[in-house]
């Protein structure tokens, strides 16, 4: 789950992670109000949406009055930011965050992420600050300096010292790291969180360091105990299909093809789009259902598959591990009864009570497709949307 920079740099605050002052607004006449309220004489407007590349888009603006953060703010809320990382469409957006200019030194990069290949917590670093990293790490990785920190004995001074030198920072501003770098840590931990990024952390010309932009990803499988971050995410910055099937545990992701897939286990879902490829076709989407399948979550799977109208031919593939075959067979038929599926679904079951499962499939008087394995799923799904 992503958090709006605003959002992001509040839970900065409460760990001593030192921001700009800054307001947000959702109107144009709230726009000019904060302004009045922050005081000096340059601010810049910030578009608030999940995606980077906001400045190179025009969602970020500097203005020098509040009759032109008022204007900033009216063009900006209520339209789409297209980005870098965004689709054609774009985002929304609702919300600008406004902040007095800060003056700028330096630019630099620190963010602390897991490293699933070291298996720990790393930070990384870069002098290359308010650049897109990724484009650093391809054309210069040794501008990126990272350090691995052992779970048992948590973040050490050393750690800090060390990328301070790197960045070529002088003394006090070596401290000043070191006290980011704990809260950070302990945000990072005691929030569940998946990414935290700086881009930029700048040097002000009084030599303090100053979290410019912010940017957190929470671990969403330890939503269940994080109840107050949970209350920060935005559905409007989601996709609507991918937010209904999160309501109902369901793992869908859209894609761009006509071949719908429902299977359950995110592996074989892979595999399945895997071999809808190999034989020709295009998957629609990804869709796990998860292992504890029942006749509601399949009947909303549907709902998903068929919502956007492209859909040319469903596969069902499903492996009775933890649910038998004809308990999921059961499902399918109430599904397909409820949805009122216009299009061919082709059916492969393997597992607990298959047998059973298959001949519920042939004696439903529905025009449900059997396949015997995979490969034949996926010969006859393609054929299906074809027309064949």
């Amino acid at each position: 789950m992503h958090l709006h920079e605003y959002q992001a740099k509040a839970l900065f605050a409460e760990y001593g992670i030192p921001v700009p002052a800054g307001q947000v607004a959702e109107s144009g006449a709230a726009a000019a109000s904060a302004v009045e309220a922050l005081g000096g004489g340059e601010w810049v407007v910030k578009a608030q949406v999940h995606a980077g590349g906001r400045g190179k888009a025009g969602g970020v603006r500097r203005v020098a009055s509040p009759a032109e953060a008022q204007a900033e703010a009216e063009r900006l809320i209520g339209s789409q930011l297209v980005t870098h990382q965004t689709t054609s469409a774009g985002q929304p957006i609702e919300r600008v965050l406004l902040e007095p200019v800060s003056s700028i030194a330096r630019e630099l990069y620190l963010a602390l992420l897991v490293d699933r290949a070291r298996e720990r917590v790393v930070f990384m670093a870069s002098t290359a600050g308010g650049m897109d990293i990724e484009a650093v790490a391809a054309a210069t990785p040794e501008q990126i300096i990272s350090v691995a920190i052992d779970p048992a004995a948590g973040l050490q001074g050393f750690h800090s010292r060390r990328l301070g030198y790197a960045l070529a920072l002088e003394a006090p501003q070596i401290a000043a790291l070191g006290r980011i770098m704990q809260g950070l840590y302990r945000l990072f931990l005691e929030k569940d969180l998946g990414l935290v990024e700086i881009n930029p952390l700048i040097v002000t010309s009084e030599g303090q360091l100053l979290a410019l932009d912010a940017k957190i990803n929470v671990d969403e499988n330890a939503l269940y105990r994080q109840k107050g971050v949970a209350a920060l995410r935005d559905p409007s910055q989601e996709d609507a299909a991918e937010a209904k099937a999160n309501e109902f545990q369901l793992n869908y992701v859209r894609l761009e093809g006509d071949i719908g897939c429902m299977v359950n286990g995110a592996g074989l879902a892979m595999a399945t789009m895997d071999l809808i490829k190999l034989h020709g076709g295009e998957p629609a989407n990804f869709l796990d259902v998860g292992g504890g399948t029942t006749a509601e979550r399949v009947a909303e799977a549907f709902k998903l598959i068929l919502a956007e109208g492209r859909v040319k031919a469903v596969l069902v593939n499903i492996f009775g591990g933890i649910v038998r075959c004809d308990l999921i067979a059961e499902g399918i038929i109430k599904a397909v009864k409820e949805v009122g599926v216009a299009v061919p679904v082709v059916v492969r079951l393997e597992g607990t009570n298959v047998a059973q499962g298959r001949a519920m499939l042939a004696e439903s008087g529905l025009a449900l497709i059997a396949a015997d394995d995979l490969t034949d799923a996926a010969q006859r799904v393609v054929a299906a949307a074809r027309g064949d």
